[in-house]
């Protein structure tokens, strides 16, 4: 059953466009993946969903409700929770305060509630009176992660999670998806780790230059080849030289 579906959206930033007629379904209970070299639209597509970007036109089907003119703090109140790429923590707050913060839509945390979350994010509960500017950036990536499943998401949406954190943190924080996933929560995942992604995933859809290419299964992208191209793709595109 498909808890969201983007149909023929289109996004633009400045009357330039960066999605055409981009149309996907997220199935309740599933890791769906969007992947995409840099620059294929990932990040606008996931701020599109969130209500981020208002330069859009097309439909956001969330249940039976076209949420595509909703703002952002609406669309949190439904179910759908960002986390955005960059973190985002507020650093002059502690790690307890930046958790609250996460159920500012809904109702504030209970105490077994706050405790789920350090038991899924442990290595939190030693600093959770440290200033979130203080931490590394593994440990903001779990803070932020923790704060978004404090707005009790339906839908959590992730942008690039694994950026720019070492192997041993990215591990941890796969396996917490993975965890996620077996506990009911659908999650829709972009990163450029993309076997990694791929791995956890049910469903994939790849992106180029702002256009679906591709949706199926991680094994059947596999076989075809596609991914392998469309990253070439991007890589020819960025480095060619201008035409005399």
């Amino acid at each position: 059953m498909a808890l969201l579906e983007i149909e023929q959206i289109y996004t633009a930033y400045d009357r330039v466009d960066v999605l055409e007629d981009v149309s996907i379904k997220v199935e309740t209970g599933q890791i769906t993946c969007i992947l995409g070299a840099n620059g294929a639209g990932k990040s606008t597509l996931m701020r599109s969903i969130a209500g981020l970007h208002s330069q859009k036109t097309g439909e956001i089907i969330w249940g039976e409700t076209n949420i595509a003119a909703l703002s952002a703090d609406q669309i949190v109140r439904l179910g759908l929770t960002l986390i955005p790429e960059g973190r985002q923590v507020f650093t002059e707050l502690t790690v307890e305060e930046n958790i609250a913060l996460g159920a500012y839509a809904t109702d504030p945390l209970t105490a077994p509630e706050l405790e789920q979350l350090y038991q899924l994010f442990p290595a939190l509960r030693g600093l959770k009176h440290r200033k979130a500017g203080s931490l590394s950036g593994g440990e903001q990536q779990m803070l932020a992660f923790a704060r978004g499943l404090a707005a009790r998401p339906t839908l959590l949406m992730l942008d690039e999670p694994s950026l720019g954190l070492a192997p041993v943190i990215v591990e941890q924080l796969f396996e917490r998806m993975s965890d996620l996933k077996q506990q009911g929560l659908t999650l829709l995942l972009v990163d450029q780790m993309a076997g990694l992604a791929m791995s956890l995933a049910d469903q994939v859809h790849l992106l180029q230059s702002g256009q679906l290419k591709f949706n199926g299964t991680p094994q059947s992208l596999l076989d075809s080849g596609l991914l392998e191209q469309s990253y070439l793709h991007e890589h020819e595109t960025s480095t060619a030289s201008p035409s005399i």
